[in-house]
């Protein structure tokens, strides 16, 4: 009730405001035309114009809703509203008159009225919203740690991004400009700083400005763009933020309040690949799923996206039982009312998956569960058959036994032409897989990815942690280069291929591949640093098992097809009859701790295996990778 009396009397005021106003400006207009003498006639009819124009005001004012103006956002189309409100105010002063058979003012006193009237009504109502921009400006000028800042883009998310931050106190960002590469824009000023340059003069800018800080407000910049402008800014020390989304979803929420940090996935060399729910994960509802590997990235991700498509149950599974143990507590916050449960198990455990899947019965099983460290199993080769094709021989078996309906594995673009121990233990899981879905009522099926931007042990948080600490970053090789994707797609495409059925080996078609070296040279532009002067970056060679190009597709995958969402079914020959026996004589190898012999036994299932990427006594070339591979 309070609330509402406030309300009100709020636009009581404003009116009685605006009535004041129209009285005062009749009163000052017939000044102005006397010359400060008003005759006789006019002075005797004052009173009765002066009720008559307040009356009159305040009806047009009340129609167009003046009284109900919003202080803090009001703009160009209020002050519309506000021109439209005068002329219809004064339409209907002089219809009175008429009407009234009033003595009438002079012509000259009606437009000076109007013209009065309209400007201090606009003064009431935009004074506010301008002392409160002034203000945050001033304010904000006197702090130590203000940021002088331009934004990148002068169209209506850049525009409409200015706003927010000089509306709100609570950032540091003092912006004196916009760049923009439109030359119609050259010159102009958009709410009120000016559009400076184009960008390739951003370098020229931060030096003559002290600029350190530079704001993207262009939603869903290309990535090739996003390199050029890095490329461009490498040493200026500038340090990027970025608007995300479009400026229809803009208009919802706060501009300012969404910008967030250049990305390494803000540099994949394409559209981001999406995965419609409807279609994919939405088929998960109701479902009873085995999830291995469910502490790692993936892993984690494929439990979160199941249960919110509304699986029936998931068991998450791992030999981390710490991870796994928080993120068991997690997903029971963010899924109060799911069927979660925590299995710390060590998938070389035939009779403990046995156990497993048959307590569990889960209806579809996905086998993320992998050693995929390729210096490390180099130098355990055992251990990598070990835990990549007897593990999932073991859950293989587990899920064709209980009779799941579903089973994918997780596999790699380093399984393609192996050159490292653990890309041939995941070719021989792919084979393994092929021949379990030769015979088995479960449909099996491999998922081959690149790599995954921000997972454990990968490249990104290991560069995120050498620019930290200063430096140096360490990139293998000049010319290495990879194929990445984010985790949301890496996940789009398990759902995809497993519950759509595309077949039994799909791959996602990632784009160009990115050169590492320039990705170590972009994030350390990202956060306002040069890239071999504030951070050197040290190149150290590739390392045992490392190519300088990984490949999606062998030579006897390639006859593939096209299905949806950059999604490639692959078609290639069925393995051997005898795989799943090779695969056996393999892993009693691995289990003897026979290296040796493991190493024979790959290099004869997989005739495309090389093992190391780096020559003996140097450094790789490409040449000699291209021989290799």
């Amino acid at each position: 009730m309070r609330v509402v009396q406030a309300i009100w009397l709020r636009h009581a005021a404003l009116l009685g405001i605006d009535a004041v106003v129209a009285i005062v400006c009749l009163w000052l207009a017939m000044l102005l035309r006397f010359e400060g003498r008003i005759s006789e006639p006019y002075r005797a009819a004052l009173p009765v114009l002066m009720v008559a124009l307040a009356a009159s005001r305040l009806v047009a004012n009340i129609g167009l809703r003046l009284h109900r103006w919003s202080f803090p956002f009001s703009g160009l189309p209020d002050a519309a509203r506000l021109g439209l409100a005068g002329l219809l105010g004064t339409g209907l002063f002089m219809s009175a008159v008429y009407f009234l058979q009033l003595m009438g003012p002079p012509r000259s006193v009606v437009v000076l009225e109007l013209l009065l009237s309209s400007l201090l009504m606009a003064t009431v109502r935009f004074s506010p919203r301008l002392a409160t921009l002034y203000l945050a400006d001033w304010a904000r000028a006197r702090r130590i740690s203000t940021t002088r800042t331009i934004i990148l883009g002068a169209g209506a998310a850049g525009e409409l991004l200015l706003r927010d931050l000089q509306r709100s106190r609570s950032h540091d960002y003092k912006v004196v400009g916009f760049v923009d590469d439109d030359p119609a824009k050259r010159g102009t000023i958009v709410g009120g700083r000016p559009v400076l340059g184009a960008t390739v003069n951003l370098p020229e800018l931060a030096a003559q400005r002290d600029i350190t800080r530079v704001l993207i407000a262009i939603p869903r910049l290309p990535a090739q763009r996003i390199r050029e402008i890095l490329s461009t800014c490498a040493s200026s020390k500038l340090h990027f933020k970025i608007l995300p989304v479009s400026f229809v979803y803009l208009q919802e929420r706060s501009a300012a309040s969404m910008l967030q940090d250049l990305s390494p996935e803000d540099l994949l060399p394409r559209a981001a690949v999406s995965f419609a729910e409807s279609t994919a994960a939405s088929m998960a509802s109701g479902r009873r799923v085995l999830v291995t590997g469910a502490a790692g990235s993936i892993g984690s991700e494929i439990c979160r996206q199941l249960l919110r498509s509304g699986a029936a149950a998931v068991t998450m599974v791992d030999i981390n039982e710490n991870g796994l143990y928080m993120l068991r507590r997690r997903f029971e916050r963010e899924f109060p009312t799911a069927a979660i449960a925590a299995e710390v198990a060590d998938i070389r455990d035939a009779g403990r998956m046995r156990d497993l899947v048959g307590r569990c019965k889960p209806e579809d099983v996905f086998h993320a569960a992998a050693h995929k460290q390729v210096p490390l199993m180099e130098a355990a080769p055992c251990e990598a058959v070990k835990n990549n094709v007897l593990g999932t021989i073991n859950v293989a078996t587990a899920a064709d036994r209980e009779g799941a309906e579903r089973f994918v594995l997780i596999s790699t673009d380093k399984a393609v032409r192996p050159s490292s121990v653990m890309g041939a233990s995941k070719r021989v899981a792919e084979m393994a897989v092929r021949a379990f879905a030769r015979r088995s009522s479960t449909r099996f099926c491999a998922v081959r990815f690149g790599n995954v931007l921000g997972s454990a042990g990968s490249v990104v948080p290991i560069f995120q942690d050498q620019i930290a600490a200063g430096g140096p970053v360490t990139v293998t090789d000049p010319e290495v280069r990879r194929y990445f994707m984010t985790v949301a797609e890496a996940v789009g495409l398990v759902l995809e291929a497993v519950y759509v059925g595309y077949g039994e080996l799909c791959v996602l078609n990632m784009g160009e591949p990115i050169r590492i070296a320039d990705l170590a040279r972009n994030m350390i532009t990202m956060v306002g640093l040069v890239p071999d002067a504030g951070v050197r970056i040290e190149f150290t060679g590739l390392r045992p098992g490392e190519k300088l190009f990984e490949e999606l597709l062998a030579e006897d995958e390639e006859r593939t097809t096209h299905v949806a969402d950059k999604i490639m079914a692959v078609r290639s020959p069925a393995p051997p009859h005898d795989t799943l026996d090779r695969i056996s004589e393999l892993v009693d190898a691995a289990m003897a701790e026979d290296g040796r012999r493991v190493l024979i036994h790959l290099g004869e299932m997989i005739p495309s295996y090389r093992r190391g990427g780096v020559p003996e006594g140097g450094r790789a070339t490409s040449e000699s990778v291209a021989r290799e591979t």
